[in-house]
């Protein structure tokens, strides 16, 4: 079926469109870059606005929550507006929003322009997705699928580095007018050379709005519950358990609207694809991989390394390095290899850095987290080509609208719910293991009793009250040891994750010869 539909868009790929591609891919990237740039100069943005430390959070929140919002809907618009004036009124709107981010004097403004900002942006990033799928033909998959198979992994990667340097080179107003003049030329852009399709501005009055409403309560709430949650007990929160109610009445709504209507917000027809369905959950879990690492990383060498964001972006910047000179790599291998074998391999890549991490100690470093870096990298772009192919290669052209939005909403939602479950698991686990080298560290164990006398003494020869020094760093020991214990039964967790998605690709059917030559 797709090779069919796919075959005759070759004659049409011309210079102008390929441009016009390039142009959109700048676009997402800027879009997705800005998800993570923030999250390592949260503190110096914090000071700027005098905000509290639940108030700054809402900086990276409130982008989400909008952006997964916005992501589903752009299926309907692009079909609307055309993907030209989608394109480039989300990315005009994202440029506006990113200057008066910049020029936000509190932290009530920075919040409603950062909405503002993820809402804009999320209509880019399926764009980009369904063009690559419906504008190349098949013969292109192995150039087209591993740039923007980069570039939705590059960019969340190396936000924290290029905020880390913005904010300490200049100042954090730079995190949002860095995009100032790049948003601009990628309007213009996509208004002068963007000409996939024609508007269809009837659909306009057909528009469900309940269900747009539904849909932003369904996403809205479940991104709100997701975020906070682990840091508020779950449903000991009022807000956290009143949102679960609403989440759940809005996801309800979402279907049945979806089902029901001609015209629906989203439309989950694509699912009936048993590749498309496959692919989604590989890109569900590929979420929780991206950005649960790209979160644990730097975490761990803030709390336990004591490193400043840029220190911190030095040290992450290897794994999109890694991505970077791997994508050509993933390109050969996705037109010579069964996409099967490839995966197989980008899991297992995947697992075996993840586990190399479960050895970890309070002194690793960059040398110590050098290979792991390289090797998640390499297998983050091996794994992203076939998912892509295999998710979007086989669809029609008619389809590939509301597949991207739903295709990229996943990924997004695997990002959400795996951060979740990650901070869950570093409080409980934290506190678990807290309590249990309280229990070994005690006045009858002979090395604590050592190291105690040792600390002591030190401490005397610095004109320190020994005893009482001594027992508050064996307890900063103690904690510290904790924290890292929670780290890696966090990494275990992963390895196991990704070494059973190692297994489900090779239970996979392997592609039928039209679906092949799609996915190719």
């Amino acid at each position: 079926m797709s090779a069919e539909a796919t075959t005759p868009q070759e004659p049409e790929l011309t210079p102008r469109r390929v441009a016009a591609f390039f142009v959109m891919v700048f676009g997402m990237f800027m879009a997705i870059l800005d998800i993570q740039i923030v999250s390592a100069s949260l503190p110096e943005i914090q000071a700027g606005l005098g905000a509290s430390t639940e108030e700054i959070s809402w900086v990276q929140t409130a982008y989400l929550i909008a952006e997964v919002i916005m992501i589903p809907l752009s299926g309907l618009l692009g079909r609307m507006m055309s993907t030209r004036y989608l394109f480039a009124v989300s990315a005009a709107g994202f440029t506006a929003a990113s200057f008066m981010c910049a020029t936000a004097s509190s932290i009530n403004e920075m919040i409603l322009w950062r909405a503002a900002q993820g809402f804009l942006g999320g209509g880019m990033i399926p764009a980009v997705f369904a063009a690559a799928f419906t504008i190349f033909p098949a013969s292109k998959r192995s150039v087209v699928s591993p740039m923007i198979g980069l570039v939705a992994t590059l960019a969340p990667t190396v936000g924290p580095t290029v905020g880390g340097y913005l904010s300490h080179a200049m100042s954090w107003h730079w995190l949002f007018l860095v995009n100032v003049p790049a948003g601009i030329l990628v309007t213009i852009g996509v208004l002068a050379l963007v000409d996939f399709d024609k508007p269809d501005w009837k659909l306009f009055d057909s528009f469900d709005w309940i269900g747009l409403g539904a849909l932003a309560c369904f996403l809205g709430a479940m991104e709100y519950v997701l975020e906070e949650g682990p840091g508020n007990d779950w449903f000991a929160d009022e807000v956290v358990a009143a949102l679960f109610v609403v989440m759940v009445v809005g996801g309800v709504l979402t279907f049945w609207r979806s089902f029901t209507r001609e015209n629906p917000v989203v439309d989950f027809s694509a699912f009936a694809d048993t590749n498309f369905a496959v692919g989604s959950v590989f890109s569900l879990v590929m979420g929780v991989g991206l950005y649960g690492m790209t979160y644990l990383y730097p975490l761990y060498l803030a709390q336990i390394r004591d490193y400043d964001s840029l220190m911190t972006g030095q040290t992450v910047f290897v794994s999109g390095l890694a991505m970077f000179f791997s994508a050509p790599l993933a390109g050969v291998l996705s037109s010579k290899m069964d996409l099967r074998l490839m995966l197989l391999m980008g899991f297992v890549g995947f697992a075996t850095s993840s586990w190399m991490l479960t050895g970890m100690t309070a002194e690793w470093d960059f040398n110590e987290l050098l290979v792991p870096q390289i090797l998640r990298g390499l297998s983050l772009m091996i794994c992203m080509v076939p998912i892509n192919n295999l998710a979007l290669g086989t669809l029609s052209p008619d389809k590939m609208k509301n597949a991207s939005g739903l295709y990229n909403l996943m990924r997004n939602l695997g990002g959400a719910v795996g951060l979740a479950i990650i901070n869950t698991l570093l409080t409980d686990r934290g506190a678990l293991h807290t309590a249990r080298l309280k229990e070994a560290v005690n006045w009858s164990n002979p090395e604590a009793l050592r190291q105690m006398e040792m600390l002591s003494t030190n401490l005397q020869a610095q004109g320190i009250d020994g005893d009482k020094g001594a027992l508050a760093q064996m307890a900063g020991r103690v904690a510290q040891q904790a924290t890292v214990m929670s780290f890696i039964d966090v990494f275990t967790l992963i390895t196991v994750l990704f070494a059973g998605l190692a297994l489900l690709a090779l239970a996979m059917k392997p592609p039928r010869s039209g679906a092949g030559d799609a996915a190719h």
